[in-house]
C-alpha cells in the first residue's frame, strides 16, 4: 500500500491544522492507520491510531485532549486534527499502516508498521 500525507505547514502557537493521509493499493478498512512524528534530533514517536475494521482509536498522552484521529474508509483517508498546537508539536508527521493488526499488538510501536508515508512538516511558531 502507498501512503500520501499532506496538510502540514507553519502555524502559530494555539492554532490548528488537519493532516490527511490517503492510502492506495489495499483494502483500507483492513488496515490499522496511525500517525507518528519525529522532531529534529529525536526518535520517532507515536501520536495517534485508528484500528482496522471500526476498531478503537487511541492518542498519546502528550496530545490527549488536543489531537483527534479519524478515518473515512470511503475515501481511503485517515485524518489527524490538531488543536491548541504548541512549539513542542513541531515535527515531521508520518502516517503508517499495517494490515491485519491484532488487538494484542501495541499500536504505539513503530516496529509494528509495514508501510510509511513520506511525512509532512508541521512547524509551530511562538
Amino acid at each position: 500500500v502507498q501512503l500520501q500525507a499532506s496538510g502540514g505547514g507553519l502555524v502559530q502557537a494555539g492554532g490548528s491544522l488537519r493532516l490527511s493521509c490517503v492510502a492506495s493499493g489495499g483494502t483500507f478498512r483492513d488496515y490499522t492507520m496511525s500517525w507518528f512524528r519525529q522532531a529534529p534530533g529525536k526518535e520517532r514517536e507515536f501520536v495517534a491510531a485508528s484500528r482496522r475494521n471500526g476498531g478503537r482509536t487511541s492518542v498519546a498522552d502528550s496530545v490527549k485532549g488536543r489531537f483527534t484521529v479519524s478515518r473515512d474508509n470511503a475515501k481511503n483517508t485517515v485524518y489527524l486534527q490538531m488543536n491548541s498546537l504548541n512549539t513542542e508539536d513541531t515535527a515531521v508527521y508520518y502516517c503508517a499502516a499495517r494490515r491485519g493488526m491484532i488487538l494484542s499488538t501495541p499500536v504505539n510501536d513503530v516496529r509494528e508498521y509495514h508501510y510509511w508515508g513520506q511525512g509532512t512538516l508541521v512547524t509551530v511558531s511562538s
